[in-house]
């Protein structure tokens, strides 16, 4: 294999090269003729180290759970890291043995046997090839999150039952009933061994990533799976446990694949099954290590962005082969991929020798695993199973009422299988969207003599009665206002709503309408005093980009989408603002606000505070860093933003902004202590070093984000840093004289990019919790209490009104 991996890991359309058959040379590629040898760069090197400490027990592990024979679990992981990391779409994905397969095989095995097993994985493998060769792998992205969160949860219940059994010291049975039913049984006759080797993995498996200080952040980069299995093998070897233990046979009796062999409806929904199960796991998982990828910091011109039908092609070849050769099937594994991101690999390279060390280990390293227990590895995949049922998620799909789509999947799985869950599931998710178009919720009501008719739903013609009826009851020459809370109307109640709003008007009645974009013209609304711009216009369509993330344009190109963009604005919004912008500059500008947040792309400030020209002082940098007064290291421009916004402009607040995915905060967390600092961005980021400080101290007070922990350390880090930010802030003298006299207020916001949600940092003197910013509205809380001093009543009410609107 060359050294030069470009062509393996960027597909360019055909349409980007007008000469191809003689592409140009990459910068990194020798010409042809002049090939170098294969070589492994230090990044990959010790991130297929890191992905291998991982993938062994878990393999070992998963192959227990599922009663495969032990081999089959090193066979999977060696054929997904080789196989599929060579063929695959997304580089960095590490494919082997699943969790979420686990349930499935298991069930196979228990109704086929082992080698019809490995033939129904063959032909899943076949079905993916065919499925790769359609081109039709974005099409399972279309299948609902709840659907699939629910299925993982299920499989994460079953899991985690079957194996307490073997915890416990006992043996599982086939289904999760019976497995309930029998576990009163297995706790009167407890073995005492294996609950105590159970017991130190599952410690070790929670202890080792919490750690404290410097020295648990220098063992934390050793996989925790490993420590904990390790730990538990040499108690078991050093006090002589009599129990169960892991058992190779030779390899030369290891079974291979074998004709499928049962009813014909049976085996095809086997088939079924497996390779929606496979494919589903592994084309989300090329999607979540693509935004991995994307919020890691520095240059990824290597990596580019997968291809998922390549990625299906990749996962198809290696379940033929997994199963021809007697091994588990195989799928892309969210903890193996993203172990492999965060260790700073650069290319596949690291996903195939993470295959290579296992088949390593499956020949030379017999002795050391056969001294493994069995309770410790039912332990760890216990432990992965209930890590399947996550909290975050159930907390996503209850914010989009979707629970009950969850709740079903995942009791469908549990109960009934998994093919039928996801089936039920997917039933469930189209009648509860039927119901949301069909079931549109109108009320009318009186305030201070104005009606008011809020119509929340989708407006079809199945809503046309009750909206005509709530219509009808506005008096003749009163005064109406229609709220429409939602995003779609169709011609009938358009023309129903558009009929009756030209007979009230005509017998002197006034109407204004608000809330829907696009089927109302702004020229047919009612005049208003109230501005009503549009957020932005999209250079790119994002929404019909793939789930990845749009292609970067060229410098061309990117020049041309500014011109449009200008043009665009000069024509529709110019003529909005024009007179606002003209008072503004004979008056000049009067903010009342200061607002310090990241340089970062995705954050745009006007959008997320709704605010418009005059209303905001923006400052922004990498980070959003304040340094420390004296430590500006030849940049004063934060310190003199900071002295003319409080000086000189009189502002009455300041608000520090991070968000999530800060690129600078993943850099200082990835930094070494003896990384250079000869760049201007490495000198910057030294102004975040307190912020990384402070995350380590353990007197301090843990950040909480809506009542919950950091998802991560980059999350925990951005928040520390808007607290440690706004410390500094405090320490310039501007600032100070002004808090002093009480005429400034001090803020920490946290946005999150991906749920569009902002949260605030509560007032309490060293309090570090950030709530939600609808929560504490809907409290009465956030606009008195926080923004009070900045915000008017009906500026309030505007931005209550535009939050209800879709953009």
């Amino acid at each position: 294999m060359s050294a030069c991996t470009h062509h393996d890991t960027q597909h360019p359309h055909p349409s980007q090269h007008p000469h191809p058959p003689h592409p140009p040379h990459p910068p990194h590629c020798p010409p042809s003729g002049r090939r170098r040898r294969f070589s492994v760069e230090g990044a990959d090197l010790s991130a297929a180290v890191a992905v291998f400490l991982i993938a062994l027990p878990l393999s070992l592990g998963i192959a227990l759970a599922t009663g495969a024979p032990l081999q089959a679990g090193l066979v999977a992981a060696a054929v997904g890291g080789i196989l599929a990391g060579r063929l695959g779409g997304c580089p960095l994905q590490v494919s082997g043995p699943a969790a979420g397969l686990t349930v499935v095989t298991a069930e196979l095995i228990h109704r086929y046997g082992w080698r019809t097993t490995c033939g129904i994985t063959v032909l899943a493998g076949l079905a993916q090839l065919a499925l790769g060769s359609l081109r039709v792998a974005r099409g399972a992205l279309a299948v609902s999150p709840a659907v699939v969160h629910g299925m993982l949860a299920g499989i994460g219940i079953t899991i985690a039952v079957a194996q307490l059994h073997i915890v416990l010291g006992g043996s599982p049975d086939s289904s999760v009933l019976a497995n309930l039913w029998g576990l009163p049984r297995q706790l009167a006759h407890l073995h005492p061994a294996a609950v105590s080797i159970s017991t130190i993995t599952l410690a070790l498996l929670l202890t080792w990533p919490r750690l404290p200080g410097r020295a648990g952040r220098l063992l934390g980069r050793v996989p925790a799976a490993l420590v904990a299995v390790t730990g538990a093998t040499s108690t078991a070897a050093v006090t002589g446990l009599t129990l169960p233990r892991v058992d190779l046979p030779s390899w030369s009796s290891h079974a291979l694949a074998g004709m499928p062999e049962g009813p014909v409806l049976g085996i095809a929904a086997a088939v079924l099954t497996t390779t929606l199960v496979c494919s589903v796991q592994s084309l989300l998982g090329a999607v979540a290590v693509d935004k991995l990828v994307a919020s890691r910091p520095g240059p990824q011109s290597r990596i580019g962005r997968s291809d998922l039908d390549r990625e299906l092609l990749g996962q198809g070849a290696a379940n033929i082969v997994s199963g021809a050769l007697g091994g588990l099937p195989v799928a892309g594994v969210a903890v193996r991929s993203t172990a492999n991101v965060k260790s700073g690999a650069v290319s596949r390279n690291s996903t195939m020798l993470h295959g290579v060390l296992v088949v390593v280990a499956a020949l030379l390293m017999v002795p050391l695993l056969e001294a493994i227990p069995l309770a410790s590895l039912a332990a760890l995949v216990m432990a992965v199973g209930i890590q399947m049922v996550s909290l975050h998620h159930i907390r996503t799909v209850t914010r989009h009422r979707e629970a009950l789509v969850y709740a079903a999947t995942t009791l469908g799985v549990v109960v009934l299988g998994v093919l039928q869950g996801v089936l039920l599931g997917i039933a469930v998710a189209v009648a509860v969207a039927l119901h949301r178009l069909a079931h549109t919720r109108v009320t009318h009501e009186v305030k201070e003599g104005v009606h008011h008719v809020h119509a929340r739903g989708q407006l079809t013609f199945l809503a046309v009665p009750r909206l005509s009826k709530a219509l009808h009851l506005v008096p003749q020459g009163g005064h109406a206002v229609v709220e429409l809370d939602g995003s779609f109307m169709d011609h009938a109640a358009y023309e129903s709503l558009q009929d009756w709003r030209s007979a009230h008007t005509a017998r002197g009645g006034t109407v204004e309408l608000s809330g829907l974009r696009g089927g109302i013209r702004a020229t047919e609304q009612a005049p208003s005093t109230e501005c009503r711009c549009r957020p932005w216009t999209p250079w790119r369509n994002h929404q019909s980009c793939s789930a990845v993330g749009p292609t970067a344009p060229g410098g061309q190109e990117a020049g041309r989408e500014l011109a449009r963009g200008i043009s665009s604005f000069q024509r529709n919004t110019a003529p909005l603002v024009r007179e606002e912008l003209a008072r503004l500059a004979q008056e000049g500008q009067r903010p009342s606000h200061l607002f310090l947040t990241c340089a970062d792309s995705r954050l745009v400030t006007s959008m997320i505070t709704a605010s418009g020209p005059g209303d905001l002082f923006v400052v922004r940098n990498i980070g959003n860093l304040v340094p420390l007064p004296g430590e500006e290291h030849g940049d004063d421009s934060v310190a003199a933003a900071i002295e003319y916004a409080v000086n000189v402009l009189g502002v009455r607040s300041v608000t520090v902004c991070g968000h999530s995915g800060c690129g600078a905060m993943q850099a200082l967390l990835t930094a070494t202590g003896s990384a250079s600092t000869n760049t201007p961005l490495q000198r910057w980021l030294r102004h975040g070093l307190p912020s990384l400080a402070r995350m380590a101290d353990d007197r301090r007070a843990r950040p909480r984000l809506a009542g919950r922990a950091p998802a991560d350390a980059v999350e925990h880090l951005c928040l520390t840093n808007v607290v440690q930010q706004l410390d500094h802030l405090r320490a310039h003298p501007p600032v100070a004289r002004a808090l002093a006299k009480g005429e400034l207020e001090l803020h920490g916001m946290y946005f999150h990019v991906g749920e569009a949600r902002a949260y605030l940092l509560a007032e309490a003197p060293g309090d570090t919790a950030f709530e939600d910013v609808l929560r504490s509205t809907a409290d009465g809380k956030a606009e008195g209490a926080t923004w009070g001093a900045t915000t008017s009543k009906g500026e309030v009410a505007a931005e209550d009104e535009e939050a209800r609107s879709p953009v």
